[in-house]
């Protein structure tokens, strides 16, 4: 065999292999979901052009959809973004983010159908006032994501987000390290679904147990607001450090526990991104 001829081989091997390659990486890309943000405050317009950089197609909700504020965001995000009143955005979309204030909460999700299926993320600061020492007390029981879920209990709302500040959003190396993202749901797939884009973010997304627990997640939004409100030169954002000591060490400090870890919701435990690898041997 000549030597041209055995290079050309191994030219045409080596494309082989690369088309190979590259049509299965192409194949195995999942089609990314039609994302309605509600609201285009300062949560909003940073989600927006965040999502849209991850390939998200974004529909913004707004009271004012044709404004030129709202037409520079649209433009701003790209990836063919565009706006519409709420309730025609939730209605277009797979995954709605909820980033309007409490107000007008509750007007806007029952404009918005049935919803059934569909993933609903809250990141709003539920009501709240300033309680008498000056620190902010919420008023909304038993969470204001839970109350969502009660307008809206075909589709599935998950609590996330509301305790990172907007700039790490922009920018996730804003923080100086990892970000925590607590996820609180009642629904596996909204769990997975939120879980995954918080990961594309750069974010460190953490399983919270059922959608009651968004009312310690609200808890960690007032907490959120203490520097602020006590007017330090420094505030915080929120970081969990794993560790699996406990898991390779059974608790057995009293009689009155058996020695045994409880373990809820085996059948329906949502899949967390590995944004850690795998934990440290026992």
């Amino acid at each position: 065999m000549t030597t041209n001829r055995i290079l050309v081989i191994i030219a045409s091997s080596a494309l082989l292999c690369f088309s190979a390659k590259g049509f299965s990486e192409e194949s195995s890309q999942p089609n990314k979901e039609v994302i309605a943000i509600l609201g285009t405050g300062d949560m909003g317009d940073s989600f927006g052009p965040q999502l849209a950089k991850l390939g998200y197609k974004i529909i913004y909700g707004s009271r004012n959809p044709e404004s030129e504020r709202v037409a520079a965001l649209v433009e701003k995000t790209g990836n063919g973004a565009s706006a519409m009143t709420s309730d025609m955005a939730g209605r277009n979309a797979d995954i709605v983010f909820l980033a309007i204030p409490w107000e007008p909460m509750e007007q806007i999700i029952k404009s918005l159908g049935d919803m059934e299926g569909k993933t609903i993320i809250d990141l709003s600061w539920p009501a709240s006032k300033l309680a008498d020492d000056g620190y902010y007390q919420m008023t909304t029981k038993p969470s204001g994501a839970e109350v969502i879920q009660g307008w809206i209990p075909k589709a599935m709302v998950a609590k996330a987000f509301g305790t990172t500040g907007t700039n790490v959003i922009d920018d996730p190396n804003d923080a100086g390290g990892l970000v925590t993202i607590p996820i609180a749901s009642d629904h596996r797939e909204a769990k997975e679904i939120t879980a995954r884009i918080a990961a594309e973010l750069g974010f460190d997304p953490v399983d919270a147990g059922p959608l009651r627990m968004a009312r310690n997640i609200e808890a960690m939004m007032e907490l959120y607001m203490v520097p602020h409100i006590q007017g330090r030169n420094t505030g915080w954002e929120f970081y969990f450090r794993r560790t699996n000591y406990w898991m390779c060490n059974r608790y057995s400090g009293s009689e009155d526990v058996d020695g045994g870890l409880s373990e809820a919701d085996l059948a329906n435990l949502a899949e967390m991104p590995k944004t850690h690898g795998a934990p440290e041997p026992c």
